[in-house]
């Protein structure tokens, strides 16, 4: 195919879209089931409904293939697990009685059966439920949702492409089953698997899939020859058969390196590329392995992860030169949607001039089709549009809403004492425990309390106008109280707030911080029904006035036990957040970390003892490629001191971090420098403590002994057994007890009887501690 006549064949699509709705009618409509509201049926057509409405969406945009099974009642992940017949056996039962009640029972648990465990979909804030694979696994192929959901977008009249979760990435992004030895290495099971996979393919050719896209992004992480080995047979196999659709093997969040050249060489018609920010790196690896002639390219050249308008001539200027590397180019976002909000034009609270240099769901899909037709047809059919987009491009560099002289000055003239506490950790372990006089194992919480539908109501009513400051800040003094007397009848040693005045652990910051935006309708899916407003970091950061200062010290007048002052770190800040793209990562963290240590001297000048300065993003923004994290870490552990060691020895630093993978940020973790640090270790059985442990990490550490992101309640002998595993890791002196993290989605009476048992369980292996000893 002649350059020419490829870039007449140019088409628009997208890997998928966000799974909500408009007014987040997904949540509401699965929410209701659990609680009996909502049968069955309704949940399905809800579910239908918002399947169509983004088809058409996406058609009435211009695209020209739509992504079908990228829907998903929970979780992409754990629909991949139901499509492969790898149901954990604590879950079968479950499954075989009521398929939707046991799919949510692996995402959720019950009382009686644990769920999957969660974490990070690589380095976004999405989270996925982890495969639970062992040498006994038997995989089963069951494409009804995937067949059933492109039926549905034929009838319509749409082009569909089949989105699966391909068959390496599944295997490595798996766990070995409870009972199966840690060694065990689920990527064995590729030649299982591959059978499954095309029988999947087969059925859904059968049911009218010409193309079908399989998602890799596993291989975009550094990878050993093994593993490349994996990949290379599985492509040859898939490949190699002959009752399929063609096939478009995916890749985003990075670079492919290595991999690039085993998927270029597979018999497979079409890759899918990322071309952004750390992938751009893949034009150069593509002209390297002699491009992709006689397939398919679909270029990830809109930015999927952020929400900024793109630079439509930049990303012509690489279209160009794709199209002289494959036989086809299409166009399209570098990953799934799902990643950004929906709708720009919904936000009628941001400055109009901002609003033009944002970019949402609905309006990266008109700039992808704008950018299929510039490359089509050439720039003279949207120059208008090219002109507009550098207008708005020119507008955001030279706005004084980017910029400000005086936070530039104070970033510059940090130094290294800056970054450092007076004295070192031994000293402060000392002082601290001479002055906060905790017993042994002492008890806590991880920040906020349940979020009552009283609270969120009195939020929305001071918003409105229904209340006024008066009345909506004695309720929150009213739960306040409440839960600072919960706190002390149940026995926690350090207490906490409760955080009711708080709508998200980013967003309430950032509304008080300079440089930043709030949306009203910005939501984002983190992980089932949970979903949040990432804040859009657009300028440079400062803090006009004390943002926590006034509740926690409320909160401390009504006790004589230590209350934590409770804040987000840096980079969490940044990682939950939309960030800026106009200057380095590192260069925002510092203009937060030093707005944040404001806040942290003024809460100790305040007469808080104990601050917990949360990082749970610190190891879900650890770039994937190895060469990448220790530009990053070196940044990352900077600005979290700079935010804490203004303090006195005798303060207590406390930062948290839940649901990721700590073994390769260990050293980083020792480089915060905090007195002490609370994780998540429920669901994945005190793993950490061992890692910790075993790099000799030197500080107190809390492994969480309750699940919150599971409705069951743990009994005082489950949270004592973990807690005993615990301090098979960690010594007693240095041990904490907590959940795993913030009870806000836990109702009251679940919170009120798991921290009665947490309570219990420490005062029971404390005794035993004590006969030991």
């Amino acid at each position: 195919m002649t350059t020419e006549s490829a870039a007449a064949a140019v088409q628009a699509t997208v890997y998928g879209y966000p799974r909500q709705g408009q007014n987040r009618e997904l949540k509401k409509a699965v929410e209701g089931y659990w609680k009996g509201r909502v049968t069955a049926e309704a949940l399905q057509e809800t579910a239908r409904d918002l399947r169509r409405a983004n088809w058409k969406q996406l058609a009435d945009a211009g695209l020209h293939e739509l992504p079908t099974g990228d829907f998903s009642f929970y979780d992409h992940v754990l629909d991949t697990s139901v499509m492969v017949g790898a149901v954990p056996a604590r879950h079968r039962t479950a499954v075989d009685t009521d398929a939707l009640d046991g799919y949510f029972a692996m995402a959720r648990g019950t009382q009686d059966v644990a769920p999957l465990e969660m974490t990070k979909w690589f380095d976004t804030n999405y989270h996925y439920l982890v495969p639970e694979l062992g040498p006994e696994t038997v995989f089963t192929a069951d494409s009804a949702k995937q067949v059933a959901e492109l039926a549905e977008a034929l009838a319509l009249g749409h082009t569909p492409r089949p989105v699966l979760v391909g068959p390496v990435t599944y295997l490595l992004l798996a766990k070995p089953a409870p009972g199966v030895a840690e060694d065990f290495v689920p990527l064995t099971l590729l030649d299982r698997l591959l059978p499954v996979y095309a029988q999947v393919l087969a059925e859904l050719r059968g049911a009218g899939a010409d193309w079908v896209q399989l998602d890799e992004p596993a291989l975009v992480q550094d990878r050993t020859p093994a593993e490349l080995g994996a990949a290379a047979r599985a492509y040859r196999d898939l490949g190699g058969l002959t009752d399929r659709p063609k096939l478009l093997v995916a890749s985003y969040f990075d670079r492919l390196g290595e991999a690039l050249p085993v998927l270029a060489k597979a018999p497979v018609e079409g890759l899918a590329l990322d071309f952004t920010d750390a992938a751009a790196a893949n034009l150069d690896d593509l002209a390297a392995v002699g491009g992709l002639p006689g397939k398919r390219l679909v270029a990830g050249v809109v930015n999927g992860r952020n929400i900024w308008i793109n630079d439509h001539q930049k990303s012509l200027t690489t279209l160009g030169t794709l199209l002289g590397l494959a036989g086809r180019v299409d166009v399209a976002a570098s990953c799934s949607l799902l990643h950004v909000p929906l709708d720009a034009t919904a936000e009628r609270d941001i400055d109009p001039q901002i609003r033009r240099w944002l970019a949402f769901a609905r309006q990266k899909t008109t700039e992808i089709t704008t950018l299929a037709r510039g490359l089509a047809q050439g720039t003279g059919a949207i120059a208008a549009e090219l002109a507009a987009n550098q207008a708005d491009l020119a507008s955001r560099t030279t706005s004084p809403i980017t910029h400000d002289p005086a936070v530039r000055a104070r970033t510059a003239a940090v130094t290294e004492a800056d970054g450092r506490r007076s004295r070192p950790y031994a000293e402060r372990a000392a002082a601290q425990r001479a002055h906060l006089r905790l017993p042994l194992l002492p008890t806590t919480t991880i920040g906020s309390f349940p979020q009552t539908t009283e609270l969120r109501t009195a939020r929305a009513d001071l918003r409105a106008g229904r209340i006024g400051t008066a009345g909506y800040e004695e309720r929150i003094r009213t739960e306040i109280r409440e839960v600072i007397a919960f706190q002390e009848k149940t026995g926690v040693d350090v207490l906490v707030h409760g955080e009711p005045e708080r709508n998200d652990m980013v967003q309430y910051f950032a509304e008080q911080l300079t440089g930043y935006l709030a949306t009203q309708h910005g939501w984002v899916q983190s992980y089932g029904t949970r979903y949040v407003r990432p804040p859009v970091l657009a300028g440079d950061i400062s803090r006009p006035e004390p943002m926590t200062v006034r509740w926690t010290a409320y909160a401390q007048e009504q006790t004589a036990k230590p209350v934590k002052g409770m804040l987000t770190g840096p980079v969490t800040m940044l990682a939950w957040s939309f960030v800026r793209d106009d200057q380095p990562l590192g260069e925002t963290a510092r203009q937060v970390g030093l707005a944040l240590r404001d806040e942290v001297v003024d809460l100790e000048a305040a007469g808080t003892s104990v601050i917990q300065v949360d990082e749970p993003a610190l190891r879900e923004t650890l770039p994937l490629r190895a060469a990448g994290h220790a530009g990053y870490l070196a940044w990352a552990t900077e600005s979290f001191r700079l935010t804490t060691s203004g303090v006195r020895p005798d303060t207590q630093i406390h930062t948290h971090m839940c649901y990721a993978e700590f073994g390769d940020i260990l050293q980083a973790i020792d480089d915060l420098d905090a007195d002490v640090i609370s994780l998540e270790a429920a669901r994945s059985h005190m793993q950490v403590a061992d890692e910790l442990a075993t790099a000799g990490y030197p500080r107190e550490v809390g492994p969480g002994v309750w699940d919150i992101h599971s409705p069951r309640v743990p009994s005082t002998a489950e949270a004592a057994a973990l807690l005993r595993k615990g301090l098979e890791a960690i010594p007693a002196e240095r041990l904490w007890v907590n959940p795993d993290c913030g009870l806000k989605t836990r109702g009251w009476t679940e919170t009120r009887t798991s921290l009665e048992h947490l309570v219990e369980a420490a005062r029971t292996v404390r005794t035993e501690v004590g006969t030991t000893a």
